[in-house]
């Protein structure tokens, strides 16, 4: 049985034209593969496991070739452990039973001459070692880390974060250990420093207090990365390290928090981050990211979390959508801590609210939503009202929740949210929610000056365009309880202008459309058809054009309104000072208690 290269697997699997022609090519090698595997002596091991990895990324079972991959970790030949390895990380994962059985081979590697090999060796234990391997073999990772060569330190310090993850009990073993790694010279050994560093403050907070003393070594570290001159080594788009410099300020961060003394500590190097960090790529704005976190999460002075903000202010102006996004977002997280000094900020974050990024908009509309106080309600308001009207119709329905909830809490005036809450109606009334329908009624109703406004810009609004059942509905019920303020002309309320009076006609005419439209629900017809009988107690000359309307509707084959229109008939026919008690204005919560 001739074996394949891999190449020639994967040229194979490219020239399939459909998806059963590659899965018989697969079957037929991984059939090959398993009658490979029986030969011992076979030399291609290491090969047939590499096409298994390619046949693994494929998504096809691949758990018989599990065996052989431990195989080729004990090989004394470096090409076939190589592949090992790499067969182990990405085919076995941690409660794979066999794994027990690499134990003995991951101490021998641990312990070889070759540092390639103890590179493996730790890089399979960082990737997949259970609690038990780790418990196991913990002293032979804790002897790599002390080791001479960098390439074998810096890897055994992940496979040490292994370690405490799955062995959190034996952290204080190593607490020593990472206070000396911090002296190391290597970047690569700190920055796994660092990563342990973060994971063990995650885990287990009490050791914080522990870690503290190593506040003025961090300091001194991350001062040394700022101020540096060029450094080819490590430079990343003129900046020294931005990982470290980022894994730093996170440690820091831990550190400083709830602790006011840390938190002097480190004010100015955050500060000297802040000022001396080129925003202009994507580095130095991870770096300014890291720090308002940071600044943020400590016990920081107010000029310092004035830095912060003006930072995330200056990231909304960037071009870049995902900086944006960030700057919006950490905003939104930060905005209770230093409401004022965003506020400077306020103009750039509703010109956001205009961007073409729909994740953009919503987290600049949370933020707005945020920033709306009782002293800047009226301009805010007016903003999103006048953006709701180009909005997305996704976007509407978060926008008219977010502008009839900042009414609710932060309108200067009732007639302020009246009318902001009819013009949210009359520009999406189909997104508004039934909660806010029912507020702006209970308002109108218990404010006598509001009512001449609501009733004529209602019906007017239902003039202009009849196709939004709530609007209509609400415009209904408002035309039942005040209709007989529309023949009387309205004054000018907020920023609306005067009214005209509306004839008696053309109300009782509107209304009986409605009642006739095949385009209206049978709910707003419902409404205008008690609008229409509380009208026949107020407007007398009407009287027989609202009832010939509700005879039309005696005959209807929805039940609801059939039955409706009977019982307002025979009503009709009551006595008129009886009828004008029956249909009296709603009581509102002031009568009911009153009464």
């Amino acid at each position: 049985n001739m074996s394949i290269r891999l190449r020639e697997l994967i040229r194979l699997v490219r020239s399939c034209k459909t998806l059963a022609e590659e899965r018989d090519a697969v079957a037929k090698e991984c059939a090959a593969i398993r009658t490979a595997f029986k030969d011992e002596d076979n030399p291609h091991r290491h090969r047939n496991v590499a096409k298994l990895l390619f046949i693994h990324m494929l998504g096809y079972p691949t758990h018989f070739g599990q065996m052989e991959c431990l195989k080729l970790i004990a090989s004394h030949k470096f090409a076939e452990k190589r592949i090992g390895y790499l067969g182990l990380m990405l085919l076995l994962d941690e409660e794979t039973e066999v794994l027990m059985l690499v134990t003995n081979s991951l101490k021998n590697d641990l312990n070889h001459a070759n540092q390639f090999v103890v590179g493996q060796a730790l890089c399979a234990m960082g990737d997949i070692g259970s609690s038990d391997i780790c418990r196991d073999l913990a002293s032979e990772v804790e002897k790599q880390v002390a080791s001479q060569n960098v390439y074998i330190r810096k890897k055994a310090v992940l496979a040490l974060l292994r370690v405490v993850r799955k062995c959190p009990d034996m952290v204080e073993n190593y607490l020593e250990k990472i206070s000396a790694l911090l002296n190391d010279r290597h970047h690569g050994v700190l920055g796994g420093v660092l990563t342990l560093l973060i994971e063990i403050s995650e885990t287990t907070p009490p050791i914080i207090v522990t870690f503290r003393a190593l506040t003025n070594q961090l300091v001194k570290m991350l001062k040394n990365l700022v101020l540096s001159g060029y450094s080819p080594e490590h430079d990343v788009a003129g900046i020294t390290d931005p990982f470290l410099q980022v894994k730093i300020l996170r440690v820091l961060r831990y550190l400083a928090a709830d602790d006011s003394a840390t938190s002097d500590t480190i004010s100015d190097i955050l500060a000297q981050v802040a000022t001396n960090t080129e925003s202009a790529k994507n580095a130095g704005n991870a770096i300014l990211y890291e720090c308002v976190l940071t600044i943020f999460g400590i016990q920081a002075d107010s000029s310092l979390r004035v830095l912060a903000v003006n930072i995330l202010g200056r990231f909304l102006l960037n071009r870049d959508n995902n900086i944006r996004y960030v700057g919006l977002n950490t905003l939104a997280q930060v905005a209770g801590a230093d409401l004022k000094a965003i506020q400077r900020h306020r103009g750039t974050i509703v010109e956001c609210l205009k961007d073409a990024d729909i994740s953009i908009r919503r987290r600049a509309l949370d933020l707005v939503y945020l920033l709306v106080n009782d002293s800047n309600a009226r301009p805010l308001v007016k903003e999103l009202l006048l953006y709701l009207t180009n909005a997305d119709v996704e976007f509407k329905q978060d926008l008219t929740s977010k502008i009839c909830s900042v009414v609710a809490k932060h309108a200067p005036s009732k007639a302020f949210q009246a009318q902001t809450i009819i013009k949210v109606l009359v520009e999406a009334g189909e997104h508004v929610q039934e909660q806010a329908i029912a507020r702006l009624a209970a308002l109108i109703g218990a404010e006598p000056s509001l009512q001449p406004y609501a009733v004529h810009s209602l019906f007017r609004a239902v003039q202009a365009d009849p196709s939004k059942p709530k609007l209509v509905q609400t415009a209904a019920w408002c035309c039942g309880e005040f209709g007989e303020l529309l023949v009387a002309a309205c004054g000018p309320v907020e920023d609306a202008e005067a009214m005209s009076p509306v004839p008696v006609e053309e109300v009782v005419a509107l209304l009986s459309n409605l009642l006739q439209s095949s385009l209206q629900p049978v709910s707003v017809k419902q409404y205008t058809l008690t609008a229409l009988l509380k009208l026949y107690a107020r407007y007398g000359a009407m009287k027989d054009t609202i009832r010939a309307a509700l005879s039309k509707l005696e005959s209807s084959i929805v039940v609801e309104l059939q039955q409706r229109a009977m019982e307002y008939s025979q009503l009709c026919q009551m006595d008129s000072a009886l009828l004008k008690e029956v249909t009296d204005h709603m009581p509102t919560h002031e009568d009911e208690a009153a009464t």
